[in-house]
């Protein structure tokens, strides 16, 4: 693995995966919204963007995301549910890495093996879901794990040694998750990203499509 792209590359699981993989001597380009004006919610200038980038890269990570947008937190009952917040949960989480994976065949080599890798959550997972709640996210993160199956099954067309799959980070201590830690444990941005790039390294062509959590265990649908 000689370049990659992470796209969030401002949060904190972005900038501790930009830092592990520069320290690994891996050439890192990095797009964000609070640096770049890369929001996944203007999709016309995100493809735009997205056109410009060089040449290919051996790892894509979209790790871009939010439990809260806009003010609004995860549900507590499907009485809570609001459309607009829904709908922002969709645009962000699920319409955002979807645009990135319509230019998967241009990010991607097709010789040698590459890794286009989207954070989604546990939480995402229905046949995991026991306790109910945070609707909107979950049903984001589902929709998420969907776009990425898909889109492997078609990316394994043309780019042979391609791996497309969703990955779990855990819970990480990061602004993103402050007020819902509660008693879950947690670690740092930095260990998630170790744990997320010694799954990465360890996936074959055998596992595209596939959901995996941060020990590289895989998740239920």
């Amino acid at each position: 693995m000689k370049t990659a792209l992470i796209i969030g590359a401002s949060g904190g699981i972005g900038s501790a995966l930009c830092k592990r993989l520069e320290g690994q001597g891996i050439q890192v380009t990095s797009l964000s919204r609070s640096v770049d004006g890369f929001d996944l919610t203007q999709p016309e200038q995100a493809l735009q963007m997205l056109d410009d980038l060089p040449d290919p890269f051996d790892l894509v990570l979209v790790v871009s995301g939010a439990l809260e947008i806009n003010g609004a937190e995860p549900e507590k009952t499907i009485r809570a549910v609001s459309a607009q917040a829904m709908m922002d949960q969709f645009a962000l989480n699920a319409v955002g890495p979807a645009l990135v994976l319509s230019r998967a065949h241009r990010l991607l080599p097709r010789g040698g093996r590459s890794v286009f890798g989207v954070l989604s959550a546990r939480v995402g997972s229905i046949g995991d879901n026991r306790i109910g709640g945070w609707i909107s996210y979950r049903a984001a993160k589902a929709a998420v794990n969907q776009i990425v199956h898909t889109s492997a099954i078609e990316l394994a067309r043309t780019h042979k040694q391609a791996i497309c799959v969703s990955l779990h980070p855990g819970t990480v201590k990061t602004a993103f998750t402050q007020k819902y830690l509660g008693r879950h444990p947690a670690v740092e941005p930095e260990e998630a990203a170790m744990n997320l790039l010694n799954v990465v390294n360890g996936l074959t062509t055998d596992d595209t499509g596939g959901f995996f959590d941060w020990a590289g265990k895989p998740v239920p649908w």
